[in-house]
């Protein structure tokens, strides 16, 4: 049976005036009243905003969705907050936690997984929201410092690695796909992709990088959601864009 839906409001007005003002969260609400979202839900209400607009609150923004770009703002803010030196360095989730205990208007790391994916996603969204405005440019660089730094292969690849001194990432169009693939010699795996296809591919552009496996795999976790077939993507004009700023990485 649900609980009286008044004493219900009347607790959530209570903790908010303790609170200065603003009304509690649900998780804030059930450590301080011992009321369980069971005593409320599906009864008296289906949303915990619900609940907080009829006390005459305005809903809690933090416990709805958070708008895209809102979140990617903040992340930059935190950023920019953190560096190394005279270079900024991308958080790790130890930092994001300690920033939502410090500042508690900054949304909690889950909101961040959850919203995006994973940190790979995360980072390829900030690069894309700050191409093309100005100002960004050392955003970008934390942000794709942090996902070659991850792509690197383990210690006991290093070896091998140590050989891949120069090379190159191509993206390659066939029909309306792309391909992004690594080579050391972009010709010749043009003339392999020749004998492999019906029809010729063309090179579309060449970024030269002394960390070919890193620089790869930034691009195929940047492009993750527009994947077809192994190295083969379907991109958009603003993607292909985005490849072709790039020279050297």
């Amino acid at each position: 049976m649900a609980m009286d839906k008044q004493h219900i409001l009347g607790e959530i007005r209570r903790i908010a005036k303790a609170n200065g003002g603003k009304p509690p969260g649900e998780k804030q609400f059930e450590k301080e009243s011992g009321i369980t979202k069971y005593d409320w839900y599906p009864d008296h209400w289906v949303r915990w905003g619900d609940a907080q607009e009829e006390t005459g609150f305005a809903r809690n923004k933090f416990q709805g969705a958070f708008a895209r770009e809102f979140l990617i703002e903040k992340f930059i803010g935190l950023i920019r907050k953190n560096k190394q030196g005279n270079k900024l360095r991308f958080p790790v989730e130890g930092e994001v936690l300690a920033e939502k205990k410090n500042d508690p208007e900054f949304p909690h790391a889950v909101v961040f997984r959850k919203r995006f994916g994973g940190k790979s996603q995360l980072t390829a969204a900030i690069v894309e929201y700050c191409e093309g405005r100005n100002g960004y440019e050392d955003v970008i660089e934390a942000c794709e410092q942090s996902i070659k730094a991850n792509s690197r292969p383990r210690a006991k690849e290093k070896e091998s690695r140590t050989q891949e001194i120069l090379g190159y990432v191509y993206l390659i169009k066939y029909g309306r796909h792309h391909k992004i693939g690594k080579t050391n010699a972009v010709g010749r795996r043009e003339r392999e992709l020749a004998i492999q296809l019906p029809e010729k591919a063309n090179t579309v552009h060449v970024i030269k990088t002394d960390d070919p496996t890193g620089i790869e795999a930034y691009w195929h976790k940047r492009f993750e959601a527009k994947r077809g077939n192994g190295e083969w993507f379907e991109l958009t004009a603003e993607d292909i864009k985005a490849f072709k700023r790039r020279k050297f990485m």
